[in-house]
């Protein structure tokens, strides 16, 4: 059974002067999740929020939070952003050395929420294995983590069927560069969570962006 499309806008985009605002008029325009962007300045080249901001999202917020740490030590910070409220908690295979990635995405699990892993797109998607079972959510960078706005890399459409070849079931998520122009072209690999940053919140109708999303990822699903 193949799983629902969900389009999750990025809330980088968002103008963060008005984020309750922000977070409502995606939500009335049918956005299934939320996507929050979290960095730390080490793993990635730039910082965004932490678990306060999370919190605050979380309670005006009627969709699920997705939460994609682009941070160096998930271990030390997972517990309060599944505190502030992330329904969906992911963060990156290339930190996996650095400690026991298996105990943390049961951690996640184990507290009722989806667990997952992302990836570079310079990172082989073999180093996704030894944790297939252990997951939820594959999250697959079309772009280099840490800046919104880049253009799409057509070399991510190989992994969504590289991990399907591999038996992940789960959810397999998309972030960087999705628009009307990408988002076909991820569905038919397999993609059925597409993170929309710019698309959206740079769209003067958002209802009408977010519904053709979903209308061309559906079409290229049939």
């Amino acid at each position: 059974m193949s799983h629902p499309i969900r389009i999750a806008p990025s809330l980088l985009a968002a103008d963060f002067s008005r984020l309750a605002d922000e977070v409502a008029s995606v939500e009335q325009g049918g956005a299934d999740w939320l996507h929050l962007d979290v960095m730390d300045g080490h793993f990635v080249p730039n910082l965004t929020f932490g678990p306060v901001v999370v919190d605050a999202v979380k309670r005006c917020a009627k969709r699920p939070l997705d939460v994609h740490l682009m941070i160096t030590n998930p271990w030390k910070y997972a517990d309060a952003f599944l505190d502030a409220g992330a329904d969906c908690l992911t963060f990156h295979v290339e930190v996996d050395q650095l400690g026991d990635a298996i105990g943390l995405l049961r951690t996640i699990r184990g507290r009722g929420k989806k667990a997952g892993l992302s990836l570079q797109p310079d990172t082989d998607v073999q180093r996704l294995r030894p944790y297939i079972a252990e997951l939820d959510l594959v999250l697959v960078m079309s772009v280099f983590a840490g800046f919104g706005g880049q253009k799409f890399m057509p070399s991510a459409l190989e992994r969504p069927r590289a991990l399907r070849a591999m038996g992940f079931a789960g959810e397999i998520s998309m972030d960087g560069g999705i628009g009307p122009s990408t988002i076909a072209m991820a569905a038919a690999a397999g993609v059925n969570v597409f993170v929309a940053g710019t698309a959206v919140f740079g769209a003067p109708d958002r209802q009408a962006k977010i519904a053709e999303l979903r209308k061309a990822a559906a079409a290229a699903r049939d």
